[in-house]
């Protein structure tokens, strides 16, 4: 559905307990140079990056999960197991709340601005520190 967050969002249709896994990232796996012709190619892309070569593409083959946006205070966590991404719940998620990630881009990457409005909201989807 619609997001307040940015564009469109992933929406819990249940109570969703606390530590479960909730959904896959699911995508093409590819390269770190493919990574690069199709981020610079694409207008809206769904790249995860799994380790130092490997990123999946969510937009081939995606499981719904790089719809989810991100939030600085997120009720999801990503855990990467053999090139698998997970996301598992952080807390007791209501029917119709937003699933959210923290993104974690990294600092030395181009800082991309934060509109997630959480409370402690650090003002960009890139960490600090």
């Amino acid at each position: 559905a619609k997001s307040k967050i940015h564009r469109w969002g992933v929406y819990a249709g249940e109570v969703i307990p606390p530590n479960r896994k909730v959904i896959e990232y699911t995508g093409e796996l590819i390269s770190r140079r493919e990574t690069k012709r199709r981020s610079d190619a694409a207008e809206m892309i769904y790249l995860f990056t799994v380790d130092s070569y490997w990123t999946k593409d969510g937009s081939v083959g995606g499981s719904g999960a790089e719809y989810i946006n991100h939030c600085c205070e997120p009720n999801l966590r990503t855990i990467i197991l053999k090139r698998h991404i997970l996301y598992v719940s952080t807390r007791l998620i209501h029917p119709g709340e937003e699933l959210t990630v923290d993104y974690r881009f990294d600092k030395t990457c181009e800082t991309v601005p934060c509109s997630c409005g959480a409370k402690m909201c650090r003002g960009t989807i890139n960490l600090k520190e």
